[in-house]
């Protein structure tokens, strides 16, 4: 909100304004207002090992996060060009592989890689599309300088938070509304069901059926599955309510069976079919995978699209781009060492105090640490895993993340955040003006995840 110079930013100075002109309690009656919404709503995220409750209700800042008209420009831009990119790298690595005959991508870092799905070799999705919506991780850094933190190809979540922070934004504060225009993100799920639509196989006859497939209600994104399903008005699946009958899916219903020609999954490969994956899976749909490979069905996002968000994969993301578009890239990536070279990890090792440690396959905050808020102990533990498994680690510098105004139990105070801008790629791109904006609500930690203490802010990009 304030520039180097102590000026209040040009977009924020309605904000400002607002902020001032609160009455003594306003703002904490106003997050108290928020959070009964979201409980009536029944909005939570469940914690996976923890020995607090397991449903528990995701924190919410009521002081919005502006973004101006020209930086949300160059945003899309770079997203466009970044998801483009990574479905010609999917496309590429699972046919004739002439990144890796090129030697822009290592072999074995692709066909050694767990998240490399053979399966899906010489498989054409409808469109050529793998991964149909993504959601790109941004840190700022400096001004109109923005980094990807990662990308998120396989079943990237969140998107119902950003719509339920919306429009909890609009029944708080109106009046703010009122100073600034804008853009909308209440049609993501209308264009969410015209993205499924438009990948429907080509054999698919009329209105395609589209379900969402969620692996139940003890997932943590449980509430975003049938959110979504709700609002694209289609039906929400288990694996047991779909079953295969001569290379077709077909849903059980209360009258009779119905085929499916679209299935939004929210579950993880491993378990999509106990046929081809993993047999001890009880959450898929046996058989599913040969309907795919039939042409059948359409599964969104397609198996296998995660070797594009393997964090090992995501230091080269900058060549991946510049050898699919013949650009370089719009947004930069974090700079990240690899373990796997002596002289990096030798690097790594003597100043772990000062960087990033993540684990290739962690999400939600594990499997990382933040050296500047670590224990000898903690570095002692990952030098030894480093040292033992250096490609199971990616290493990367403590950024200078930008800061955000947030409210917190003794006033406004700053805090650090992020940003998930939502990617539907089918018959065309559609990027959501907006996104999940993540804040990291205790002092002074980098850890936004809502796993880890994280809470959100809605995203409000200006209107020309």
């Amino acid at each position: 909100m304030v520039a180097a110079n102590g000026d209040i930013r040009t977009s924020y100075r309605e904000i400002a304004d607002w902020l001032v002109s609160q009455p003594k309690g306003g703002l904490k009656q106003k997050a108290r207002d928020a959070e009964a919404i979201f409980r009536r709503l029944g909005i939570t995220f469940a914690v996976y090992g923890s020995n607090e409750a397991n449903e528990r209700l995701i924190p919410f800042d009521i002081v919005p996060r502006i973004i101006s008209a020209a930086e949300w420009r160059k945003l899309e831009r770079g997203i466009e060009q970044r998801v483009r990119a990574m479905n010609a790298f999917l496309h590429d690595i699972y046919h004739r592989q002439e990144i890796i005959r090129a030697g822009r991508v290592p072999e074995a870092l692709i066909l050694q890689n767990s998240a490399f799905c053979p399966q899906m070799i010489d498989q054409d999705p409808a469109l050529g599309v793998y991964s149909h919506i993504i959601g790109v991780d941004l840190v700022r850094v400096a001004e109109n300088e923005f980094y990807v933190l990662e990308d998120n190809l396989r079943t990237p979540s969140g998107v119902s938070y950003m719509i339920e922070d919306r429009e909890a934004m609009m029944r708080l504060v109106p009046e703010l509304f009122a100073r600034y225009r804008v853009a909308p993100v209440e049609h993501y799920p209308e264009n969410l069901r015209r993205t499924l639509q438009s990948v429907a196989p080509p054999n698919c006859a009329g209105d395609p059926t589209i379900v969402v497939l969620t692996p139940g209600i003890y997932n943590s994104a449980f509430f975003e599955h049938s959110f979504l399903a709700d609002e694209m008005g289609v039906e929400l699946c288990q694996g047991d309510d779909l079953y295969v009958d001569d290379g077709c899916v077909y849903m059980r219903t209360t009258q009779k069976p119905k085929r499916v020609d679209v299935i939004y999954r929210r579950i993880d490969d491993d378990f999509l079919d106990p046929l081809t994956f993993r047999p001890d899976s009880t959450l898929g749909v046996p058989g599913l995978f040969a309907a795919y490979r039939a042409g059948n069905v359409t599964i969104v996002n397609a198996p296998g699209t995660g070797i594009a968000d393997d964090k090992a994969v995501y230091t080269y993301v900058p060549q991946i781009i510049e050898f699919y578009t013949g650009e370089k890239p719009i947004l930069n990536n974090v700079p990240t060492y690899n373990c796997a070279n002596d002289e990096e990890r030798n690097y790594v090792l003597d100043h772990l105090e000062e960087l990033v440690v993540k684990e290739v396959h962690g999400s939600g905050g594990y499997g990382m640490m933040v050296g500047p808020t670590s224990t000898r102990k903690m570095r002692a533990e990952f030098a030894k895993r480093i040292k033992a498994r250096p490609n199971n680690y990616i290493v990367q510098p403590t950024l200078a993340l930008s800061t955000c105004p947030t409210f917190i139990e003794k006033g406004i105070a700053p805090r650090h955040v992020d940003l998930r801008p939502f990617v539907l790629v089918g018959d065309r791109i559609r990027i959501t003006p907006g996104g999940l904006t993540r804040v990291a609500l205790k002092k002074g930690s980098l850890v936004v995840n809502s796993s880890q203490g994280g809470g959100t802010k809605d995203t409000w990009i200006l209107e020309d």
